[in-house]
C-alpha cells in the first residue's frame, strides 16, 4: 500500500460479505478498490474457525453465492476446510487477488467533512476513500467472559474461533465452556481423545438431527452438465425455509411440534433420566439458534464426560469452580462462548461527521437504516449490519440483498456526481428500526423465554431480522434518497476520485 493512496472505495474484511462486495463492485464496472484484510488470506469466520468438527449448518447449496455456483460440494452440509476453498476459488475466478491487502488491519476510518472522503489508518499503510463497505461480520471477534482467577490456571487456555492447533488435547482433562454451536462440534470431535471432558452448561440448546450425507459423484456430474439442477437444489432448500418464517416470526406456538420432536432426539440417544434433564431446555426452541447434530448427546453420554449444569464462576490453580459450587480439575479450557455481536469491536474505530465514534452513536444499540447505514456516518456502509441476522436461513441471502443496496448506493452517488455524500437521516433511520423492533415484538426470540447473544445489554434484540429473505430483498432492492441527506463539498472543484486521477492532476 502506497503512502496516501486513495480508492473510490474500501471494503474492510474478505469473508463472504468482503468478497461478495468485491464481485458486485467489479460487475459494476468499479475496479478503482480495495479490500482490507487483517490476516494473510481470505475466509473471514471460516478461515478463523478451524477447531476439530468445525461445519456449517446450513446446506451447501444454499450456503454459497448465487452468482458462484459450486457443483462439486462434497456434502450436503459442507465442512470448514470445504467454505474456505470456496472463498479461495471465489477470489481467483472473479480476479479479486489484485485488489486484496492481506495484513492491513484497520486502525481507525476518520471522515473528512471537507474533502467528503475517508481517512484509513490499517496496519499497513494510510489511504484515503470516498465510500467504505464494512464486512467485517458479527462473528469476527471472539468473546471470552472475564472469570476471577483465571490467571491462577496453569494450563492452556484459547477460544474455539483460535483454536491452538500446536496444542495436544490427547490425554488431558478438557474443560469446554459454552454449549452453542461451535461446542455442539467440537464436544463429538474431542471426546474421543480426551481423558475427561467437563461440559460446563449454563443453558442447554435445542438439537436436531442432523441430515447430513456426501453427495454422490452422479449428483455432482449433473450439476456439472445441467446448471440449472443446481439453481433448483438451491430454490427448493430456500423455498423451504422461507415457508417456515411465519413459525418463528409471528406464530411462535406452532412450534410445538418441532418442540416435540427434539425431545424425542434427546430421549433416544440419552437413557439416563437426570443426564437428559440437564439437557433439556425450558424455553421454547427457536428462541435460540436450533443446532443440527447426530454426535453430540451420544458424546454426552460416554464415561469420560461430565456435563455441570451451570456456567464457570471461577477458577483456583487447575480447579473450575461453577455457580453451583460443582468442581472440575482441568489441563486446558476451551472457551466456546461467541462473539462480540451486539458491541463490534470495528465501531470503536469509526470516527463520524460529528466527532462520535460508531460505538458511541450505538451506546443505546446498534441502528442503522435497512441495516446497511448509520446517521453521522456519509458514505459508509456495513454488510450484516443490525437486525440482517437470521435464525433458520442462509446469511448469503441477505448479503445478497445487501449487495444490490450498495451497489445502488454507488449509482446514486454517480447520478448526483461531483464531490457527493450520502448520510442517513436520523428520522429515516428510527422509522425503519421503529417498525423493526415492532415486528420483533411476536418473534420467538423475544417472546421465547431465553436469553440469547441475539439480544444487546438493554434485552433489545438488534441482531435478527424479523421477516422473509424475500421481504429483505424488497426493502434493500433500491436506495430512496429521500431517506438521505445529499452533502456536498463546501468549495467546488474536480474531484480526486482515484489513483490515476490524482496522479493526472498533479502532473497538469
Amino acid at each position: 500500500m502506497t503512502e496516501h493512496e486513495h480508492v473510490r472505495v474500501a471494503v474492510i474484511g474478505s469473508g463472504f460479505g468482503g468478497l461478495g462486495a468485491a464481485v458486485r463492485l467489479r460487475r459494476e464496472g468499479i475496479t478503482d478498490f480495495v479490500v482490507l484484510e487483517r490476516a494473510d488470506s481470505v475466509g473471514g469466520t471460516w478461515r478463523d474457525n478451524s477447531y476439530p468438527g468445525c461445519a456449517c449448518d446450513v446446506p451447501s447449496h444454499l450456503y454459497s453465492f448465487s452468482f458462484a455456483p459450486n457443483p462439486e460440494w462434497p456434502r450436503t452440509f459442507s465442512g470448514q476446510e470445504h467454505i474456505r476453498a470456496y472463498l479461495e476459488h471465489v477470489a481467483d475466478v472473479f480476479r479479486l487477488r489484485p485488489h486484496l491487502r492481506f495484513d492491513s488491519e484497520v486502525r481507525m476510518m476518520t471522515w473528512d467533512a471537507e474533502k467528503l472522503r475517508w481517512g484509513i489508518e490499517t496496519s499497513s499503510g494510510y489511504l484515503t476513500a470516498d465510500l467504505v463497505v464494512s464486512a467485517t461480520g458479527p462473528l469476527s471477534d471472539p468473546k471470552i467472559p472475564e472469570i476471577p482467577g483465571i490467571d491462577t490456571f496453569t494450563g492452556k487456555v484459547f477460544h474455539s474461533a483460535r483454536w491452538d492447533h500446536d496444542h495436544d488435547l490427547r490425554g488431558k482433562r478438557v474443560a469446554m465452556i459454552g454449549t452453542g454451536a461451535s461446542a455442539i462440534q467440537i464436544v463429538p470431535a474431542i471426546q474421543p481423545d480426551v481423558s475427561r471432558l467437563t461440559l460446563f452448561q449454563r443453558t442447554p440448546p435445542w438439537v436436531m438431527p442432523r441430515v447430513d450425507r456426501a453427495i454422490t459423484g452422479v449428483e455432482r456430474w449433473l450439476h456439472r452438465q445441467l446448471p440449472f439442477t443446481t439453481q433448483a437444489r438451491r430454490g427448493l432448500l430456500w423455498g423451504i425455509r422461507e415457508l417456515q418464517v411465519q413459525a418463528f416470526t409471528k406464530r411462535p406456538d406452532e412450534l410445538g411440534l418441532v418442540e416435540r420432536l427434539a425431545k424425542r432426539n434427546i430421549a433416544r440417544a440419552v437413557k439416563d433420566p437426570a443426564l437428559r434433564a440437564k439437557l433439556t431446555p425450558d424455553y421454547r426452541i427457536g428462541c435460540k439458534r436450533i443446532l443440527l447434530s447426530n454426535a453430540y448427546y451420544p458424546a454426552l453420554t460416554k464415561p469420560n464426560v461430565d456435563v455441570v449444569a451451570s456456567g464457570l464462576a471461577r477458577i483456583d490453580g487447575s480447579t473450575l469452580i461453577a455457580a453451583d459450587g460443582s468442581r472440575a480439575e482441568a489441563d486446558a479450557i476451551v472457551f466456546g462462548t461467541g462473539f462480540h455481536v451486539t458491541d463490534m469491536p470495528i465501531a470503536d474505530r469509526v470516527v463520524g461527521a460529528d466527532g462520535r465514534t460508531l460505538a458511541e452513536a450505538w451506546k443505546d444499540g446498534m441502528k442503522s437504516l435497512r441495516g446497511a447505514t448509520a446517521a453521522g456516518f456519509p458514505n459508509w456502509m456495513t454488510i450484516i449490519g443490525p437486525n440482517t441476522g437470521l435464525g433458520n436461513s442462509s446469511m448469503i441471502l441477505m448479503i445478497e440483498s445487501q449487495l444490490n443496496y450498495m451497489a445502488d448506493f454507488v449509482r446514486q452517488l454517480d447520478v448526483l456526481g461531483g464531490r457527493v455524500a450520502l448520510d442517513a437521516r436520523p428520522a429515516a433511520v428510527d422509522a425503519w428500526n421503529d417498525r423493526v423492533q415492532e415486528r420483533m415484538k411476536r418473534t420467538v426470540w423475544n417472546t421465547g423465554g431465553c436469553t440469547s447473544w441475539y439480544l444487546d445489554a438493554n434485552g433489545v434484540n438488534t441482531t435478527v431480522w424479523p421477516g422473509t429473505t424475500t421481504e429483505f430483498r424488497g426493502a434493500t432492492r433500491r436506495v430512496d434518497l429521500a431517506e438521505y441527506e445529499v452533502v456536498r463539498a463546501a468549495e467546488p472543484g474536480p474531484a480526486v476520485t482515484s489513483t490515476r486521477e490524482k496522479k493526472a492532476v498533479a502532473e497538469a
